[in-house]
């Protein structure tokens, strides 16, 4: 009797709430670790790209304007949902090259930078908000507010957490995001994506694509409609390509602080709103 023939998985795009294919109709064979072909990837276009900024800028409105109690019960669910596959994403870890301690490590430690961001949700307004003395009869407010859509570039390396470092600080402080996975491990990004399709995340909030850096980071860094990027690797003519790139619409690039627990990285992606308010005439 012959041997089965294992079902490969097609890690599709995440668009608006869905799994599409490139609009292109291309795709690449990923090899795990010992090089067997073990699943399809999609290749994103720059429309891909387009469509996804798209789904993120009209999903922005409603989510900035919920309560930041409401976003942290979102990203809890979405830590929840993470606990209850853990040895799904571990076995895709070591699928791409990973160790059983280091992809077992990684995953818990994602599952925990969720939670721990889910938890300041709803605190870091109070923390980053002042209230200004100035010599005038006047109330004066800072209040720090979502930029708007935000571009994730993710890290090569670190396939899961690294992204997942990156998303967190950007969508609790109600912005939405289109975020690149990384090229060389794509895998544990478009899992992650099958995560929050299934929680409470509103679609068009996180959008994320697969495919070549080289092709769409010009495409990222120029869109008119990307208000902010957020860079996580440490690739030097990336960097210069996005800062370049950027310069021309001045759009903001925040490479994170090194300490990736840390409410000071939710400011990077947010502005400060201040208002002034007589008082006394």
């Amino acid at each position: 009797m012959s041997s089965r023939v294992p079902v490969l998985k097609t890690y599709k795009l995440y668009i608006g709430g869905e799994f599409p294919r490139s609009e292109s109709g291309r795709s690449f064979d990923y090899d795990d670790a010992r090089g067997r072909h073990i699943a399809n990837v999609a290749l994103a276009s720059r429309k891909d790209f387009r469509n996804a900024v798209v789904a993120a800028r009209s999903a922005f409105p409603k989510w900035a304007a919920r309560s930041g109690y409401n976003r942290g019960q979102i990203l809890y669910r979405v830590g929840e949902m993470l606990e209850g596959r853990r040895e799904q994403f571990i076995a895709e870890l070591r699928q791409q090259g990973a160790g059983i301690a280091e992809a077992r490590r990684e995953v818990e430690q994602t599952i925990d930078r969720v939670v721990y961001f889910a938890g300041w949700a709803d605190k870091y307004q109070q923390l980053f908000s002042t209230v200004n003395p100035v010599a005038s009869s006047h109330f004066v407010f800072s209040v720090p507010e979502p930029t708007g859509v935000v571009a994730v570039i993710a890290p090569q390396e670190s396939a899961l957490l690294g992204l997942v470092n990156l998303l967190m600080p950007v969508i609790l402080g109600g912005n939405t995001a289109v975020a690149l996975a990384s090229e060389k491990k794509p895998l544990s990004a478009i899992t992650f994506a099958e995560v929050l399709a299934t929680s409470d995340l509103p679609a068009g909030v996180v959008n994320i694509l697969t495919g070549s850096r080289k092709e769409l980071l010009p495409h990222i860094a120029g869109h008119m409609d990307v208000n902010a990027i957020v860079y996580g690797d440490e690739d030097g003519a990336e960097e210069k390509l996005i800062q370049e790139q950027a310069s021309l619409n001045l759009k903001r690039v925040v490479r994170p602080r090194a300490n990736p627990e840390s409410p000071y990285l939710i400011l990077d992606t947010q502005e400060i709103k201040t208002t002034w308010h007589p008082v006394g005439l």
